[in-house]
């Protein structure tokens, strides 16, 4: 159960008024561990990071801020991470990022206290940060935070990190991708490839190719995102993480074609779509197989992530935790000439 929580929340600007909310605090055996205060037009906003008595309820803590004249309150649980100052925890942002591209949007993320980073186009409610979109919902993002996070997006975007470089285990360079409608035809010739076991064990039907009406929907999916593996000219492999619209869950499905399996495309891609579910916030990835299907057990220790399994509804739900070590470290200009 959660007990430490960050908050957020205007107060009027009289002497006082936060050692006020802090007594307040303090009454109900809760604990200020942080404290920090951001300018913004007009005035500035408090925020600290609490730890709440035995049996204090989120609502509590909130009722107690209103009661000190506190506006525009917002609350969301807080880990030690929480601790850090900001200019330490900026700094150790941006070395993640620039250390693996795939890591920009749990980057992001962590500098935002953001409930979601992902790629995409903003809608409403939601910002554009280059080709990121953030999202947060416990509080509104001030024009400093913003000013901070562009600041880590110029840094780490040259080159571009959607565009993550990877090598199979025999060599071979290989560049995983968002994938977009212009990929329909590379897609197709992708399932063309692959063998009628391969096929079966992915879509759990006996058809031979893909319909033409499903490649739009594999690679513009409504409510996630795919990435490709390309070597050459040819797409190798297909990856989605798709949100389940059940919190902190997304569904995971790989394909690949036979000649690339057992090389570790797989696991670079599954490295991939943990890194985006990080930065989307999600906590679970789920697949759903054959009950006699365990590639993807095995590609899931391949990439570092920890995986279970249990039997449902007639077929086997593998569950990934999306943290470990992602297999997309980008390789450098040297290793990509020697592979060619």
């Amino acid at each position: 159960m959660t007990t430490t929580w960050r908050m957020r929340f205007e107060l009027s600007d009289s002497p006082g008024a936060l050692a006020r909310v802090t007594v307040r605090l303090a009454a109900a055996d809760c604990n200020v561990l942080a404290l920090h205060v951001m300018p913004v037009p007009g005035g500035v906003l408090d925020e600290i990071v609490v730890r709440a008595g035995e049996g204090v309820l989120p609502a509590d803590l909130v009722e107690a801020v209103r009661a000190e004249g506190g506006r525009r309150v917002g609350i969301t649980p807080a880990d030690v991470r929480d601790l850090v100052d900001v200019p330490t925890s900026v700094l150790r942002a941006a070395r993640q990022a620039l250390g693996d591209p795939s890591q920009v949007s749990s980057a992001l993320r962590s500098v935002l206290a953001a409930d979601s980073v992902v790629v995409g186009e903003a809608a409403e409610g939601q910002v554009q940060l280059g080709e990121w979109v953030v999202r947060r919902g416990w509080a509104s993002f001030t024009d400093v935070e913003l000013t901070r996070a562009q600041a880590l997006v110029d840094l780490v975007t040259a080159p571009g990190p959607s565009l993550r470089p990877v090598l199979s285990e025999d060599g071979f360079a290989l560049v995983l991708r968002p994938g977009s409608a212009l990929d329909e035809d590379a897609v197709a010739a992708l399932h063309s490839r692959c063998s009628m076991r391969t096929m079966f064990n992915r879509y759990h039907s006996g058809m031979r190719t893909v319909p033409r009406r499903w490649l739009h929907r594999l690679l513009s999916p409504p409510r996630g995102t795919t990435v490709l593996a390309q070597c050459g000219d040819q797409v190798v492999a297909l990856g989605q993480l798709i949100h389940t619209g059940t919190p902190d869950c997304a569904e995971i499905s790989l394909l690949v074609e036979d000649a690339w399996q057992r090389r570790g495309v797989g696991a670079a891609l599954l490295g991939a779509l943990a890194a985006d579910a990080r930065g989307a916030g999600f906590s679970e990835l789920v697949a759903w197989c054959l009950p006699s299907e365990t590639a993807l057990v095995r590609t899931a220790a391949r990439a570092g992530l920890a995986a279970t399994t249990r039997r449902e509804d007639g077929l086997l739900r593998v569950s990934i935790k999306p943290c470990g070590q992602a297999r997309t470290a980008p390789i450098n200009a040297a290793v990509a000439e020697k592979s060619r």
